[in-house]
């Protein structure tokens, strides 16, 4: 079905082809990729490059991939959602950090609460992977990034609510540049390991309370080292 990929950047050529399928027909809504090990054999390339793949076609609003289910396209209603998010982030509008913290002050505590009540066994599994991930990715942006995405991602899908995910969903390339900007304030991985860890012992225990006033926690945080980064830092654009 698929060509071997021969570039450097093989995820993007990974990327491309299933885009075409889709524009074809040839893959439509609701239809499952094969798993990882599948498509790396198809596609020729490491399983590695293959995760990078469905991470970008998630962002473009092409799959939804869920833990313990597997990946699947989407019919793209939260696309234009995200679209629009991105040219706000992308136009320097100011104040765009704080705006953005704010909004996840509103909505991740709740989420969270949620997930403590609602999180299953895989749920629990893959916010340890990524935890795990991030302690191992100090020196690592791009990694500790990735997992500290994924964290938070399974944090909306454990929460068992579709229009949750897809809010969440929607913002993710601007939860990266914000991600991004805070890594390199000094202690900010540290700090947010910290509070990583006792949302996740509050998820374990499914204490709905803690795992609130663990987010709650975790978000003062990011608004402090927002602030630090803001002041140092030129606008990325």
């Amino acid at each position: 079905m698929y060509k071997v990929v021969q570039t450097s950047r093989l995820y993007e050529q990974i990327v491309k082809q299933i885009e075409e399928s889709v524009l074809k027909g040839t893959l439509k809504a609701g239809d499952q990729l094969p798993a990882e090990r599948e498509l790396a054999q198809q596609f020729g390339v490491s399983r590695t490059a293959v995760r990078e793949a469905i991470k970008a076609l998630h962002e473009k609003g092409l799959v939804d991939a869920f833990p313990g289910r597997g990946t699947f396209i989407t019919n793209g209603d939260s696309n234009s959602m995200r679209q629009s998010l991105d040219r706000i982030l992308k136009s320097g509008q100011p104040d765009g950090a704080a705006h953005l913290v704010e909004i996840r002050e509103i909505l991740e505590p709740e989420i969270a609460a949620l997930a403590a009540v609602r999180a299953d066994d895989q749920d629990l599994i893959t916010m340890r992977e990524a935890v795990s991930v991030m302690d191992n990715a100090r020196d690592d942006a791009d990694a500790y990034i990735e997992a500290d995405l994924d964290f938070h991602l399974a944090l909306a899908e454990a929460a068992a609510n579709p229009f949750i995910l897809s809010l969440i969903d929607s913002i993710v390339g601007m939860l990266r540049e914000q991600r991004m900007r805070t890594f390199y304030v000094d202690g900010g991985p540290e700090r947010g390991q910290v509070h990583h860890k006792r949302i996740l012992d509050a998820m374990e225990r499914h204490d709905s309370q803690g795992a609130r006033e663990a987010m709650q926690a975790h978000l003062r945080q990011v608004r402090g080292d927002s602030s630090k980064s803001a002041s140092d830092q030129e606008p990325i654009v």
